[in-house]
């Protein structure tokens, strides 16, 4: 179910936190499949010229994909360093804007929007308007679009994803070790979506990506539950796995996610 966030009292401040070092997030988080942005104009019936507003889009890694696409997109996105890598990449689109402003408060210029996509970002959003903004927002029997990537651990994986489990425990990283993909089902909306939207697709996407030791470290310094830690146990969680890349001789990492797009039509 996607709302995992509902009750966490540190959500503002850990949404904030990616814009720290938007050149990090940009260089090393993964990108969903591109077959994932062609099922989600398929399923949406979106085509070129329709607009679509995009919550949360960091520094554009869906965004661009859907520009690539003909969309015409509006992306609304709270951290301004995160924005200005966004803008740069989308130079290219005429029909793609960025505006730098918390989804909760941004007021639209012109409305409906054909379809509203949500990557990675849903989850940031004041669960009180979570749903009900992008119903307000988005056309009669107009979509609701929400994918994003998990981290998964391989059954075959090799022994430094096991070992580096030590070192969340160490400074209590929160959460339990990534289940391996196959594990990892199709994501659905949460029940109080119903209220505004029906749910009619949700896809999975298992893919990987290889990373150096350096920007392996780098993904893991902007993740959230990193920031979560505090700078101090933060500081020591990255300079734990340092060492115990560097004692490896700083191999090349293969990381296995699965991504997921879940589609819903505006009730």
């Amino acid at each position: 179910m996607m709302g995992a966030m509902d009750d966490d009292p540190m959500r503002h401040t850990l949404r904030a936190g990616f814009d720290r070092a938007a050149a990090d997030y940009e260089r090393t988080r993964p990108v969903c499949p591109p077959q994932l942005f062609d099922d989600l104009l398929e399923l949406t019936g979106l085509e070129a010229g329709d607009r679509v507003l995009e919550i949360g889009c960091g520094t554009g890694q869906a965004t661009v994909p859907l520009a690539e696409r003909g969309l015409a997109v509006t992306a609304v996105e709270l951290g301004a360093g995160l924005a200005a890598v966004a803008r740069h990449r989308l130079a290219g689109f005429p029909a793609a804007e960025v505006v730098t402003c918390s989804f909760e408060v941004w007021q639209p210029a012109r409305v409906p929007f054909d379809a509203v996509v949500a990557v990675n970002s849903l989850h940031w959003i004041d669960p009180e308007l979570r749903y009900a903004k992008p119903y307000e927002l988005v056309r009669p029997a107009g979509a609701l679009a929400v994918a994003g990537c998990r981290w998964a651990r391989p059954l075959d994986a090799g022994p430094f994803w096991t070992d580096v489990q030590e070192d969340y425990r160490a400074v209590g990283y929160e959460g339990s070790p990534p289940p391996p993909p196959e594990l990892i089902g199709p994501q659905h909306l949460a029940a109080e979506a119903g209220s505004f939207f029906t749910e009619v697709a949700s896809l999975r996407y298992p893919f990987q990506v290889g990373y150096s030791s350096k920007d392996y470290l780098t993904i893991l310094a902007t993740q959230s539950g990193t920031h979560a830690l505090g700078e101090a146990r933060s500081s020591e969680f990255v300079a734990r796995v340092r060492r115990r890349l560097e004692s490896l001789g700083c191999p090349q990492l293969t990381a296995t996610f699965v991504a997921y797009l879940t589609v819903a039509r505006r009730r």
